[in-house]
């Protein structure tokens, strides 16, 4: 990877200082610009080149979002991974519409920052795992408040496929946990952004978290692959936020793959 160029924007200068410190010893970081609101970002963007945004979402003078719409409008190219806090979930919509590739939790460690980065500048969305797990949780506090179902005619495979999505595994990674081909996840999570409209993976996480059918139905289905989502139920976000796996294997694994001569039949 080439080095990158990171652009910080953020009203908080102790943790602007402090990120900017951290990024400073990653080998792949060449230069970091700051910013101290969404104002000051747009007017300096024509003049620097940079690869990857950390963007807060509410700041003075310019908010996060209406940020971002500016810098994708100058910029269609550009990076921009969201900063968030706990609470900031009725952003999060508005933010993917406007063209953010990922989401981060200002309290990730530095580990977690290198990754979403790294992920999002080859690419690739990123989607916080802790962010994730809040966000179930508190669909799961407010069942009444979420939306209704959209019925696109979504596969159980689909669903599978969409429930590693949401866990940020790559489709190599999604391939190795069901024992299917990396092409065959593909066209899966193909149908799935056709059969939802979704433009890309950070879309395609917020509709799963916006049409799950009900939270019930999510660990009715988890615990069917041997998923566990229902037992983060109740953790802290201060918690690893880690969905563990079992060593059983769901519907369609390997056992299924060679009696259909290494064809996935779903």
């Amino acid at each position: 990877m080439d080095k990158l160029r990171i652009y910080l924007v953020d009203d908080h200068k102790l943790f602007r200082e402090g990120l900017k410190l951290l990024l400073s010893t990653q080998d792949f970081v060449r230069h970091i610009y700051e910013a101290s609101n969404g104002r000051e970002f747009i007017e300096n963007l024509s003049f620097v080149d940079c690869d990857v945004v950390l963007m807060d979402i509410e700041m003075p003078e310019m908010n996060g979002i209406d940020a971002t719409i500016e810098a994708m409008k100058m910029k269609p190219n550009l990076k921009i991974i969201v900063l968030s806090m706990y609470g900031d979930e009725q952003y999060y919509y508005k933010m993917i519409d406007a063209g953010a590739k990922g989401f981060l939790l200002k309290n990730s460690g530095i580990d977690k920052v290198v990754t979403a980065i790294q992920k999002v500048a080859e690419g690739e969305s990123f989607f916080s795992e802790e962010l994730l797990v809040n966000i179930l949780n508190n669909m799961r506090d407010n069942k009444s408040e979420t939306p209704e179902t959209v019925d696109n005619d979504i596969s159980e495979r689909e669903l599978e496929i969409l429930y590693h999505v949401c866990k940020g595994l790559s489709n190599q990674e999604i391939a190795d946990e069901l024992f299917i081909s990396k092409r065959t996840v593909d066209k899966h999570r193909a149908n799935l952004l056709s059969k939802t409209g979704c433009r890309n993976t950070a879309a395609l996480v917020m509709y799963a978290i916006k049409n799950n059918r009900d939270i019930d139905e999510w660990d009715d289905f988890c615990s069917r692959f041997r998923y566990p989502v229902a037992a983060i139920d109740k953790r802290s976000p201060e918690s690893s936020g880690r969905i563990e796996r079992k060593d059983a294997v769901g519907t369609g694994g390997r056992e299924n793959e060679r009696s259909a001569g290494g064809a996935v039949s779903d």
